[in-house]
């Protein structure tokens, strides 16, 4: 039985105890950090960066450990190991008991060297370093090779129960997936294409975009050739990346299908921080949170006990464990990661540059990436590779520090008008830092005062280049506000939010390139705001998926290719398209094409398209959903219903509807009205997709409008970028567009059984820019002129299939 594992990870998981505990207590500086130790080592006698190796067996494990010593120092005395760790906390704040975990990590190195080179004793050294200032604080400790023995001895003897767990799961897991059998019994039209497709390209180490449509099954065929590449040795974990809650808890139910056929296979369902916390205010704080006093002291059982009994681990198992243990769901969920074989996430835990799972994905490893529904992975994409940081922000902290230390750059001369936020109470310890980070606002706030006179007039101003100044500036607030909450730890929570959106500004900042813009928007009562915009995020998704072996980026509606392979960083990768399972005829696509539903047409649309929605709906009795471009547009055309049909029963979705109100919403599907129902909805909303509505739950949807995006300076920023004129529409806003139209379609056919229609209103849908679009299944599609037309049509369609 063997077990390869760095000297760190072994002496972080053994060696954890105490609490969590947010206060801050030093940002993360791993530049400034990395500069102090290449200095440090640059001293006479010091070599750097020593890697050692050894083999030793432990309760039947064979350990291999191995790390990098950041310094070894032979002079004429002996030898001493070094390790470095830089600190924003104040030096006099250390002592020699700073850190047993340092400590660990240290004579790690020291028993490893004098196992290596027969040494009988060393000398042990930790050197903190502020980060800041660069000052040096060290202490040392003399030991025998035969101390330092027991001490590696008995961490390796606390940690072979894990390795035995890990190969002996390792080993079952891979039994089971080599012998796992497909969980149904033929394949569907596509789907044994669609798994040989994945299964080819992992054992590439390629990329593959699918688009799948709807009813192909495309989260077994993709999880199943994933998880038979692992059983062969061909993978270590899986990611499966989605966008929506609801497509997570489908990868679980298909992994339960296999688990159903002898499947064993670890798997977790990652959920928000926000969501599974225990408590009404999230304070990780010891002194509020009985599950963050000692969590560390009691996480190991916790965790043991969890994977011992389960399988596939959801966030309602995370919680009943960590009640059990009284620890946190959060980090306990988390390190139930490291022992999953599969494990079920949101696309921030791969792409996010702040909250990417840093546990696999700094160094990378041999993953493959099942990426659900990546139709949505552009704007997200977009939103995750972007900051902002605003004038009224920095104001509302330059408040908080006011009256402290008075400074002679007259702070209260600069433009204040528009904070008119009660100042954030905090703790001023240091009235010196306090006035620092005074000035540096008041600088700050003069650079926005001067760029807010420059774009005034216009409102909007995208430049190519990074605000330099800006940034240096920042970095500075930081670097100062750092010193301060180093001797104030527990802050007002929302002087701690605007630090961290500065940090968040500063991080996105090291991204820029000329795939970014900085967009400055002013607006009224002065405010003025500062993004770092990133209008292509092809390259940035490109080096996360380069974390992995493999990734599968698949979709009911990922056309046309070449939009999606660029936009989502697929180099040079396989497409493939699948044709529908379900008989074209189910589905009777109709277009009206003689309505313009563009903005300056409106108007005069809304008792046409309400009449054809009427008509739609008159062809057999049932739930209707009728999709619009923006809640304005709804919200007439409802009226106007209403008025003209009041017999008719609809319900439209309001704006910000709360998880209830949706359910609600949802439910009324599930009535029986004894007729026809039509809810109205905005076209990419919450009820536009990720929802399975089968049967005669819906047997029809119209679709008003060819569901461009409404025209933003944001996205004429994208349009500018990609060039062209038609180019530059297409990736801003025809194809996202049409995408919206597409998902909304393929909400009336969920099944063989199923039979529906779909209208789609706009005279634009009839050109060749926009049947160029359709999928293929879509090449019957049928004009209708008036309501006369399309009530015959839909008569004859639901005489065919009643």
């Amino acid at each position: 039985m063997q077990k390869r594992i760095s000297v760190r990870n072994l002496v972080e998981f053994i060696m954890r105890s105490g609490s969590i505990d947010s206060r801050f207590t030093g940002r993360n500086r791993l530049e400034e950090g990395s500069r102090i130790h290449r200095k440090l080592q640059k001293a006479e006698g010091y070599k750097a960066e020593v890697h050692l190796c050894i083999n030793e067996t432990h309760d039947g494990v064979d350990f291999t450990v191995e790390g990098r010593a950041d310094g070894v120092i032979t002079t004429e005395s002996g030898v001493t190991i070094d390790e470095i760790k830089s600190t924003v906390t104040p030096l006099e704040q250390i002592n020699e008991d700073y850190s047993i975990i340092h400590w660990s990590q240290a004579m790690c190195y020291g028993y490893m060297y004098c196992a290596c080179n027969d040494l009988t004793r060393i000398d042990v050294r930790l050197t903190y370093c502020d980060a800041d200032t660069g000052s040096i604080k060290r202490f040392n400790r003399g030991f025998t090779v035969a101390q330092l023995r027991a001490f590696f001895a008995e961490l390796l003897m606390k940690y072979a129960a894990w390795a035995r767990f890990e190969c002996e799961w390792k080993e079952t897991a891979q039994t089971s997936m080599k012998a796992l059998k497909f969980p149904f019994e033929s394949y569907r039209e596509g789907q044994r294409r669609f798994a040989a497709a994945v299964y080819k390209m992992v054992l590439a180490e390629a990329r593959l975009f699918a688009m799948a449509p709807t009813g192909t099954g495309k989260t077994i065929s993709a999880l199943f050739p994933a998880i038979k590449a692992m059983g062969e040795g061909k993978a270590e974990k899986i990611f499966y990346l989605t966008a929506k809650t609801v497509t997570r808890q489908a990868a679980q139910d298909a992994l339960d299908k296999m688990r159903e056929g002898g499947l064993r296979a670890k798997s977790v369902i990652v959920t928000a921080k926000d969501k599974i916390c225990f408590l009404d205010e999230r304070v990780c704080k010891p002194s509020f949170c009985e599950y963050a006093n000692g969590h560390y002291d009691r996480v190991n059982a916790a965790l043991m006990d969890i994977l011992q009994n389960n399988d596939g681990i959801t966030s309602a198992t995370v919680t009943e464990y960590a009640k059990r243990h009284r620890v946190c769901p959060f980090e306990l969920e988390l390190d139930v990661t490291l022992w999953c074989d599969v494990i079920i996430c949101d696309y921030n835990y791969l792409f996010d540059p702040l909250v990417y799972l840093k546990r696999f994905f700094a160094d990378g490893g041999d993953y493959v990436f099942l990426v659900d529904e990546a139709h949505n992975l552009p704007d997200r994409a977009r939103e995750m590779f972007s900051a902002s940081v605003s004038k009224r922000d920095l104001l509302a902290v330059k408040k908080a520090f006011r009256g402290v230390g008075k400074n002679k750059m007259n702070s209260d001369s600069a433009d204040e008008d528009v904070c008119t936020d009660e100042p954030i109470a905090v703790n001023r310890n240091r009235s010196g830092a306090s006035a620092s980070i005074t000035r540096t606002l008041n600088a700050i706030n003069k650079i926005l005062l001067e760029k807010r006179r420059e774009v005034e007039e216009s409102g909007f101003r995208a430049e190519k280049e990074p605000p330099d100044t800006l940034i240096e500036h920042l970095g500075v607030f930081v670097f100062e506000f750092a010193r301060w909450l180093s001797e104030n730890p527990d802050p007002d929570q929302a002087l701690l939010e605007a630090y961290f959106q500065v940090l968040t500004f500063l991080k996105i900042a090291e991204c820029f390139d000329d795939r970014y813009e900085t967009l400055y928007e002013t607006a009224p009562g002065g405010e003025m705001r500062v993004k770092l915009f990133c209008a292509d995020p092809s390259y940035l998704l490109d080096e996360r998926f380069c974390c992995g072996k493999a990734a599968i980026l698949f979709s009911a509606t990922l056309t046309p290719a070449g939009y999606y392979t660029d936009i989502l960083g697929g180099g040079d990768c396989r497409y493939l398209a699948l044709p529908s399972p379900f008989p074209h005829e189910n589905m009777l696509l109709l277009i009206g094409d003689q309505i313009s539903t563009k903005y300056k047409d409106r108007d005069g649309s809304i008792e046409n398209v309400a009449d054809m929605i009427l008509k739609t709906s008159s062809g057999k009795p049932g739930n209707y959903i009728a999709y619009f471009p923006s809640y304005s547009y709804l919200s007439r055309v409802y009226t106007v219903f209403r008025e003209k049909y009041p017999d008719v029963a609809a319900a439209q979705q309001e704006p910000g509807m709360t998880e209830d109100e949706r359910e609600s919403f949802l439910a009324l599907f599930e009535s029986e009205f004894g007729g026809t129902f039509i809810a109205f909805c905005v076209l990419g909303g919450v009820f536009s997709e990720g929802i399975d509505l089968a049967g005669d739950k819906l047997i029809g949807t119209v679709i008003v409008g060819v569901g461009l995006p409404q025209i933003n300076k944001e996205l004429d920023v994208v349009k500018r970028h990609f060039g062209g004129q038609r180019r530059g529409f297409d990736f801003a806003y025809r194809f996202p567009g049409m995408n919206k139209v597409l998902q909304a379609a393929g909400r009336v056919i969920r099944s063989e059984d199923d039979r529906g229609v779909v209208l789609l209103i706009d005279e634009r849908f009839a050109s060749h820019r926009y049947t160029s679009l359709f999928p293929a299944h879509w090449h019957d599609w049928q004009p209708v002129h008036n309501c006369a037309d399309l009530s015959e049509k839909l008569e004859r369609f639901w005489e065919n299939h009643n």
